[in-house]
């Protein structure tokens, strides 16, 4: 057997068990090192692959169909800054407990620490950011298949998690690259469920069960890896409120609608400090909900992703099982009670709030983008899937949207990064899900050789972009004073959009009334095709619009 012939062959083992685990899609970039993987890759009947010519945006683009699909995703580079290119990926993977299996190809050993052409330290280069590393034996340095296959199962174990995560697994291989034609058998996928479950002890489940005994408690939802859908219900039971984030997929009738601004508002806040928070997943996107966690008499956190989401150390315990087995086990343990005087304070405050916040921002005509956010989750078909970006939008979708059914929420929440966005909510679409994203204009341009490569390549999704020309951002913050405001931090960039995507290929729509946005987004929908939904707005108008805002709920919560 050849060098070639013995290289295909173990990247034909590693693919195959790879989809015995549950693989389905992977991104390859162009590179001759990789070759025995892209071609295993290509091959395999059961693996679908994405083609991409930058190897950040493809980490970002298998993130996306990662977290659609809740299945592990390949990503193959070549040697050198070409793995090295992942890594903003890895990062946002590792925190948001996301599977993504890096191949990485490389140089054998004898040519590391040789000053030879596109060689680096690959070996162990994401460690800190991966369940696993493994640096495998070059092919045929050592028993071949049955090593390998230990490699892949090594690394997948780790990958499950508890919690999931990203694997590395570098490949070094010689030259000769190419094999001669060759039929290989492939394996059909086992249906392996890519998760590890962590069961509640029974003295855990005691003690979680007697938090259950306060009054005056509520449920705080961040971003979880997968939300329980019961827990709305088991909060309902004992009169607490529930106040979850929209990337927490909880965000449901029966929570509340308008939390973030009823605990923004210190009057309310003050006469309504629980006694207990019972935090779930990663620590809340709102500042206002935060100092509400840090104000309560107790907190306890249900962190089933290992996420540790404690800013301020105030956890009196944590638990760390599958939250979906551990809420039915609780329901059947703790007494329901009647209708409380702290449940219907907190449910009226929010029916008044709701009432003034869409009152008030229904009146405008220009954009804003508060309802931008409201809107276009709203009006979203159900199966839909949300792709929202960080910085504002997230925080405006956690502010305006209105409990609904039916839709998935994505974001890259594990590092709260704007990168790779455009990348994430493209592979989201390339799964299968009918796709629309929601992030600004630096958000897009930041990710913009995504949209370029990928705009002419059959994928679905459209994008609604409040374009206030930089990060509005930094005017919520103490940047907002600092003479350098404009060039250091928000950074207009005059840039026409509408021309970024004629040179891409993608669809372009300016919508200049707040009545025309759901409309545009839905004939962007229905044509196909990537579309960019283009919403101009004024910055400074927008940051007054926030305060009326605010106000208009202070007025309903003081009648």
């Amino acid at each position: 057997m050849s060098e070639a012939e013995k290289s295909f062959a173990a990247a034909w083992w590693v693919v195959d068990d790879l989809v015995r685990f549950g693989l389905e899609h992977a991104c390859v970039s162009p590179g001759s090192r990789s070759t025995p993987i892209a071609l295993a890759l290509r091959r395999h009947p059961h693996v679908r692959t994405h083609v991409h010519l930058d190897e950040r945006s493809s980490a970002f683009f298998a993130l996306g169909i990662a977290k659609a699909t809740g299945r592990p995703v390949a990503v193959c580079t070549t040697s050198g800054t070409a793995a090295a290119e992942l890594f903003p990926a890895v990062v946002e993977a590792f925190m948001s407990r996301t599977t993504l299996v890096l191949l990485t190809a490389d140089r054998p050993p004898e040519l590391r620490a040789t000053g030879a052409n596109q060689t680096i330290e690959q070996p162990g280069m994401f460690d800190g950011y991966v369940r696993a590393s493994v640096d495998a034996p070059v092919p045929g340095d050592a028993p071949e298949e049955d090593r390998w296959h230990d490699m892949v199962l090594e690394a997948t174990r780790a990958s499950m998690g508890p919690p999931p995560g990203p694997v590395h697994l570098n490949v070094p291989f010689r030259e000769p690259l190419v094999p001669r034609p060759v039929a290989m058998t492939a394996s059909p996928p086992s249906g392996t469920e890519f998760t590890i479950s962590e069961r509640a002890e029974p003295e855990e489940l005691a003690r979680l069960r007697d938090e259950f005994h306060a009054e005056r408690g509520i449920v705080v939802v961040g971003s979880m890896h997968e939300s329980p859908p019961t827990l709305p219900d088991l909060a309902a039971s004992v009169g607490w409120p529930v106040l979850a984030e929209p990337t927490s997929n909880l965000r449901v009738p029966g929570t509340l609608s308008a939390g973030p601004f009823l605990v923004a508002n210190e009057r309310f806040l003050s006469t309504h400090v629980p006694d207990v928070v019972l935090q779930f997943g990663a620590a809340p996107t709102a500042r206002a909900v935060l100092e509400l966690v840090r104000r309560a008499g107790r907190l306890v956190i249900f962190d089933q992703d290992h996420v540790v989401g404690d800013p301020h150390r105030k956890a009196a315990w944590t638990l760390r099982a599958e939250a979906a087995s551990v809420i039915p086990e609780i329901q059947d343990l703790v007494d329901p009670r009647l209708e409380t005087p702290w449940h219907k304070a907190w449910q009226d405050a929010d029916v008044r709030a709701r009432g003034a916040v869409d009152t008030t921002i229904d009146a405008w005509d220009e954009p804003y983008e508060g309802r931008i956010a409201r809107d276009v989750a709203a009006s979203a078909p159900d199966g839909s899937t949300l792709v929202v970006g960080s910085s504002m939008p997230v925080r405006d979708l956690d502010a305006y949207m209105v409990p609904r059914e039916g839709l998935r929420v994505l974001a890259n929440r594990g590092a709260s990064g704007i990168d790779g966005l455009v990348s994430t909510a493209l592979g989201a679409a390339a799964s299968g899900a009918p796709t629309i994203a929601y992030c600004g204009d630096l958000t897009l341009l930041h990710d913009v050789g995504s949209l370029l490569w990928c705009a002419r390549r059959g994928i679905d999704c459209v994008f609604v972009v409040p374009n206030n020309d930089g990060g509005v951002i930094f005017s919520f913050l103490a940047q907002q004073d600092l003479p350098e405001l404009e060039e250091l931090f928000t950074t207009p960039h005059g840039l026409d959009l509408s021309a970024v995507c004629t040179a891409a290929g993608a669809g372009h729509e300016r919508v200049d009334r707040a009545s025309d946005v759901v409309p545009a987004v839905e004939r962007a929908r229905l044509a196909g095709g990537v579309h960019v939904v283009e919403v101009p707005i004024d910055r400074e108008e927008n940051v007054r619009r926030h305060a009326t805002v605010h106000a208009a709920v202070a007025d309903a919560l003081r009648a």
